[in-house]
C-alpha cells in the first residue's frame, strides 16, 4: 500500500486560506499583549463577553502542540527574544488548555469530577466565557472538542470566538501516535475515532473533552461559518514549512522577517522538540506514554497498519479523508472503498 497526501493547493476549496479573512481581525499588537509570563491571572471581570478567543483546535495527536510552539517561537522572534527555542515546558505564556481544571472549578463550584455530564457542557460556555474574560488580548486557547452541540448546549463558546486555527492529520496515521500516546492497541484507538459522539475521560489536571469520530471533529471544524477558520495539515506542515506556516503568521496578523520566520520554524522543530524532551521531560506527556514526540513523520501507517486496520479507518473516515485530500480517486493499493451520495453524506 502507497499513496501520498494530495498537495494543499490541489485540494478543494474548503481547506484552503481565505486572505480576506486574514485581513479581518490580525492584530500583532493583542498577540504580544497576551504574555502571560510575568503576569500574575487576573481575576475575572463582570465585564460583557469580548471575542478574544482563537482557538488552536484539532483531533489529538495532529500537531496541535507543534502549532502551539510556532506561535511562541515566532512571538519570541517578535518581542528580540532570539537566544535559545521556546521551552516545551512553559506553553502557557500566550496560549492556555480549554479543558483545564481551574475554570470549571470556578463555574461548578465543586470539583469538575463530581459533576455530570450534563453539568458539565452546561459549564463550558461560561468557563471559555471567564477565560476570554480573564485574558487582556488575544487568547491562544487549545482544545481537541468536536464543534457542535454537548446535551444541548454548544461546545464552542461563539460569543467569545474571534477565529480558529484547525489542524488535520491522515487519520492512520493518527491512530498510531494516539495508540502510542494512550499506552493502548491500535485497535482500540481505530475503533474510537471511528465512534460519534466519543468522548474522552477525566484525568487528574483536565475534564473530560468530547471529539466525537474523527470524521465528525474534522468536518464540524470545516463546516464552521461564523468565523474564520484557518486549516492546516500536519503533512503540509512537514513538506512546505515556511508556506504553511507564513501563512499562519499573517492569519494571525504578524508580519516577521524572513530570517525571523525562518528561526521560529527552525525552533520548532522535531529534532528540537524530542531533545528538549529527553533532556527535560514534557509535563504535557501521559505517565502511560514512553514519549510525547516520538516521531513526528507522516506515512508510517505504510509500514505499521494491517490492511484490515486500514480498512477499518477507511470504512469510518474515507469522505472526509477524500475531501482533505488523503485518498486518491479509487482507493489505497489493493483496498477499494465506496463514497455515500452527496445527499446522504454529512460528514458525521
Amino acid at each position: 500500500m502507497n499513496v501520498r497526501s494530495t498537495p494543499l493547493d490541489s485540494t478543494t476549496e474548503q481547506i484552503s486560506s481565505d486572505d480576506r479573512r486574514v485581513e479581518q481581525f490580525g492584530d500583532e499588537n493583542r498577540l504580544l499583549s497576551a504574555d502571560r509570563e510575568n503576569d500574575a491571572v487576573e481575576p475575572a471581570s463582570p465585564i460583557k463577553n469580548k471575542q478574544n478567543i482563537i482557538w488552536i483546535a484539532s483531533y489529538p495527536k495532529s500537531g496541535n502542540t507543534w502549532v502551539r510552539v510556532f506561535v511562541h517561537n515566532l512571538l519570541r522572534e517578535l518581542r528580540g527574544e532570539t537566544q535559545g527555542s521556546q521551552d516545551i515546558n512553559d506553553l502557557g505564556r500566550y496560549a492556555i488548555w480549554e479543558h483545564s481544571y481551574p475554570h470549571y472549578t470556578q463555574i461548578l463550584g465543586k470539583a469538575p469530577t463530581r459533576a455530570t455530564a450534563e453539568e458539565m457542557a452546561k459549564a463550558r460556555p461560561a468557563a471559555q466565557a471567564l477565560i476570554s474574560r480573564q485574558q487582556q488580548g488575544l487568547s491562544l486557547t487549545k482544545t481537541h472538542l468536536c464543534f457542535g452541540t454537548d446535551h444541548g448546549t454548544p461546545t464552542i463558546n461563539l460569543d467569545v470566538t474571534l477565529a480558529a486555527i484547525y489542524i488535520v492529520r491522515n487519520p492512520l496515521d493518527v491512530a498510531i501516535s494516539y495508540a502510542h500516546h494512550c499506552s493502548r492497541s491500535i485497535d482500540a484507538i481505530i475503533a474510537d475515532m471511528a465512534q460519534p459522539g466519543f468522548r474522552t475521560l477525566p484525568t487528574e489536571k483536565h475534564v473530560g473533552e468530547i471529539l466525537g469520530s474523527w470524521s465528525q471533529n474534522v468536518a464540524s471544524w470545516m463546516g464552521v461559518a461564523s468565523r474564520p477558520v484557518h486549516i492546516m495539515r500536519y503533512e503540509d506542515m512537514l513538506d512546505y514549512p515556511e508556506r504553511m506556516f507564513s501563512g499562519l503568521a499573517a492569519f494571525l496578523g504578524l508580519r516577521p522577517t524572513k530570517k525571523q520566520l525562518e528561526s521560529a520554524i527552525e525552533k520548532s522543530s522535531f529534532a528540537e522538540l524530542a531533545k528538549q524532551e529527553t533532556e527535560r521531560g514534557f509535563k504535557e506527556k501521559p505517565k502511560q506514554a514512553e514519549r510525547f514526540f516520538r516521531q513526528g513523520r507522516a506515512g508510517q501507517w505504510q509500514d505499521l497498519l494491517s490492511e484490515n486496520q486500514v480498512q477499518r479507518v477507511l470504512s469510518s473516515s474515507a469522505p472526509i479523508m477524500q475531501r482533505v485530500g488523503y485518498l486518491p480517486p479509487r482507493g489505497v493499493g489493493s483496498i477499494k472503498y465506496s463514497l455515500p451520495s452527496k445527499e446522504g453524506n454529512n460528514g458525521q
